[in-house]
């Protein structure tokens, strides 16, 4: 296992790369190209410029989370192959500096959703929420502006506003597309680019859906272990393979996380693990909590013994974290904090220690 944090590049995140070098046992950051937009290649000077940076600070970059997928690819439109063309040059520049990995999302318009950015726990601290009710009586558009209040300092990606001057029309374009054309349109995809991962030693990481509910009408289509499993059948190349997220498919009772390691896992399927806990409020709402398995609903160390068990070698890192000990908006990005994701690697990393010895000494 390696251990990795979440980075969003110079001048889009307050975390600073010799901040991550010092915590213990940290390899490495996954990052982007925030900036980019779907559907167009990224430059080799950006790709070098970053590559440079990060390994200037004594860090590696091998996971790039994300390279986007244009919605013209999702809705299988007029556009889509000069969309995966791009695509795949995009591909082949990241292998030329190192990457082996590249989490995306198939999630239609929007990557995800919360009620809350900033909602106080008793501690003091605060994190990330999800209220149901909340997200079904507010409009996107108005949700945005909510994120862009509360965030002051950083656009949250996926709610950008220049993508929300469009909602509407997404949004309606996924009106008459059905559960199986979204899934012709996947295969579509994976059938063009897979080929190329495979020739470029790239594993690619669909990430589930989040949160594995429907939200503003749109469908969720990666929320379950049926639909693991529907979607890596598509393509049945070991390239076409995972990012597990703890807390996207931990906010659905009805996932066992453990059980789906186990499964996926053990076929070589997870590229890319998300690990994070999260409490449940009622059986849709919930809050990100601390990673140690107390303050959440989440076993971690029964997640943590499912990776070691399946003998899982890639890429981990923290998810979100509160904000805790003043970071607040203007220090952090909501759930990507310093503090409590450093916390929550060296848990998590306790716990594999704790793990490979066998309680031996």
């Amino acid at each position: 296992m390696k251990m990795t944090f979440r980075w969003f590049g110079p001048g889009a995140d307050p975390v600073q790369l010799q901040h991550i070098k010092q915590i213990p046992g940290m390899t490495g950051v996954v990052t982007s190209l925030l900036d980019m937009p779907a559907g167009e290649a990224w430059p080799m000077t950006r790709i070098m410029a970053m590559k440079n940076e990060i390994a200037a600070a004594g860090l590696e970059v091998e996971v790039i989370e994300s390279v986007n997928i244009h919605e013209d690819i999702k809705l299988g439109a007029p556009g889509r192959e000069e969309k995966i063309e791009n695509y795949i040059i995009t591909m082949q520049r990241l292998a030329q500096v190192g990457i082996k990995c590249i989490c995306y999302n198939m999630m239609p318009v929007l990557d995800w959703a919360r009620s809350h950015l900033y909602y106080d726990l008793p501690d003091g601290s605060n994190t990330m929420r999800y209220q149901a009710k909340f997200i079904e009586a507010i409009s996107p558009e108005a949700l945005a502006t909510r994120y862009a209040e509360e965030s002051e300092a950083y656009e949250m990606p996926g709610w950008e506003p220049e993508r929300m001057k469009h909602i509407r029309a997404s949004l309606e374009a996924y009106a008459n597309l059905t559960e199986d054309d979204f899934y012709a349109n996947m295969k579509y995809f994976l059938d063009a680019i897979i080929p190329h991962a495979e020739e470029l030693g790239i594993l690619m990481g669909v990430h589930p859906d989040d949160p594995p509910q429907p939200i503003f009408g749109l469908p969720k289509l990666i929320i379950s272990r049926e639909n693991l499993r529907r979607y890596l059948d598509l393509h049945p190349s070991k390239h076409n393979g995972l990012t597990l997220c703890t807390g996207s498919l931990g906010a659905s009772r009805a996932n066992d996380v453990p059980a789906l390691i186990r499964e996926f896992g053990a076929e070589g399927r997870i590229h890319f693990a998300h690990v994070r806990n999260l409490k449940f409020e009622t059986e849709t709402d919930f809050y990100e909590s601390a990673h140690y398995s107390p303050c959440g609903s989440l076993d971690m160390y029964g997640i943590m013994k499912a990776l070691h068990d399946v003998g899982f070698d890639k890429w981990v890192r923290p998810d979100h974290g509160r904000m805790i000990w003043d970071e607040t908006t203007k220090k952090g990005r909501p759930g990507y904090g310093l503090y409590d994701r450093a916390l929550g690697a060296n848990y998590l990393l306790g716990l594999w220690e704790a793990i490979g010895r066998g309680g031996a000494l």
